[in-house]
């Protein structure tokens, strides 16, 4: 038998312990959603890889057990964005303490040339597939009386940006709707907050960042030019890498977290220019 991972200790030697805790991403396949469901891995909590392809499922799933020795890691293949794919998550499993609303889709269009149909389709993905299953398992976690659920928001949420206002109104819209179950799920041991992460370091983000200042760059080069001209309000002047999302909803999945809830939580970068969100 395999040894459990070792809890994560921070500098400060604080353990993040999350054994006997079971643990939902969704869209956690790559990027952040991959990143977070490593770091909830790597503090001991069984957790459930999400995304559409059974392939890539189960490539991730591989990947979090070559990185965490140890892992109780498995995959749940389903589409959350639908009703259909959301029961076909909930009878995989039934019982969940942590669920974290990640999965989420973006990308730059004038405003005044986005449809009916691309409005409704980010509402979708982003909004209703969190809403939708945090419906399915707050229940369970409220007769349990602990759990933990978070929405992965963004700095869009609160400034919109210019080229993709279907997005940013899709995360201010998680702010609104992560405070609203948290009220929901008061004084029962379960918190619900939102997570607001800054600009990030993904795959995604790299073809976004050609798209606007071109390909013809090197990396570094395009990433700086990309946060002097798209992101200057950010204050790490860099795009924050994955792990440092992963980082802060491990510590609000972890019991050290009890006592925040309702909160939209920022992991910016600084990027926000208010000293609350």
């Amino acid at each position: 038998m395999s040894e459990h991972p070792r809890s994560a200790p921070n500098q400060s030697g604080v353990s993040l312990d999350l054994r006997d805790k079971k643990a939902l991403v969704t869209g956690s396949t790559q990027g952040i959603g991959h990143a977070i469901a490593r770091g909830l891995a790597s503090a001991g909590a069984q957790v459930v890889v999400n995304g559409r392809s059974a392939d890539r499922v189960d490539a991730a799933v591989k990947q979090i057990r070559a990185d965490v020795p140890g892992a109780d890691v498995r995959g749940a293949a389903a589409d959350v964005t639908t009703a259909e794919g959301a029961d076909a998550v909930r009878d995989a499993v039934p019982d969940l303490d942590i669920l974290v609303n990640n999965l989420g889709i973006f990308g730059a269009k004038p405003v005044l040339e986005i449809d009916d149909d691309e409005w409704r389709r980010y509402f979708d993905v982003n909004v209703l597939s969190g809403v939708r299953l945090t419906r399915t398992f707050l229940p369970g976690m409220i007769e349990r009386g602990w759990g933990r659920v978070m929405f992965i928001s963004s700095d869009s949420s609160v400034v919109t940006p210019v080229e993709m206002v279907h997005y940013g109104m899709t995360k201010t819209a998680l702010l609104a709707v992560s405070r609203g179950f948290a009220k929901a799920a008061a004084g029962t041991g379960v918190t619900v907050n939102s997570v607001i992460a800054g600009p990030t370091h993904t795959g995604g983000v790299e073809d976004f960042v050609a798209e606007l200042v071109g390909d013809d760059l090197p990396w570094d080069e395009a990433q700086a030019r990309f946060m002097r001209e798209h992101r200057p309000q950010s204050l790490l002047e860099r795009l924050i890498e994955p792990e440092e999302i992963a980082h802060m909803v491990t510590y609000l999945a972890s019991d050290l977290a009890s006592a925040t809830t309702g909160g939209a939580v920022r992991v910016d970068g600084g990027y926000v220019d208010s000293i609350l969100p």
